[in-house]
C-alpha cells in the first residue's frame, strides 16, 4: 500500500522535511520513496505541496499519515477534520501499597 507522509532531512538542529510518496513498508528513516510531492520547513513554517498530485494519489487509494492530513486540512486541499497525530497515552494501573505494616 503505498503512504504519503514526511521524510526528514537536514542538518543537525535544522529540520526540514519532504512530502514523499512511499511504500508502506518502508521506515520512514530508511531514505526510499517513489515521488517527492511537496515540502515542510518546520523554521519558517512553511507547507508547499502539488496539489494535482496529492488529490490524484489520494483517489488512486495511497494513504496519508495523520501529519499530513492536517496540512492538507489546513491547506483546504483536502475535506474533513483535523486527527490526533499525538501518541495515545494507556491508563494507568493502580498502583501496590509500597509499605505494609
Amino acid at each position: 500500500m503505498l503512504k504519503i507522509r514526511l521524510q526528514r532531512f537536514g542538518r543537525k538542529n535544522n529540520p526540514a522535511f519532504r512530502v514523499v510518496l512511499t511504500d508502506s513498508k518502508n521506515s520512514t528513516k530508511s531514505g526510499k520513496f517513489i515521488k517527492i510531492l511537496g515540502n515542510y520547513d518546520l523554521k519558517q513554517n512553511l507547507f508547499t505541496v502539488d496539489k494535482e498530485e496529492v488529490v490524484k494519489r489520494i483517489a488512486e487509494g495511497a494513504g496519508v499519515s495523520d501529519t499530513v492530513h492536517n496540512f492538507l486540512v489546513k491547506q483546504e486541499i483536502i475535506q474533513g477534520s483535523k486527527k490526533n497525530a499525538l501518541p495515545k497515552k494507556s491508563k494507568t494501573g493502580k498502583r501496590k501499597d509500597a509499605k505494609k505494616s
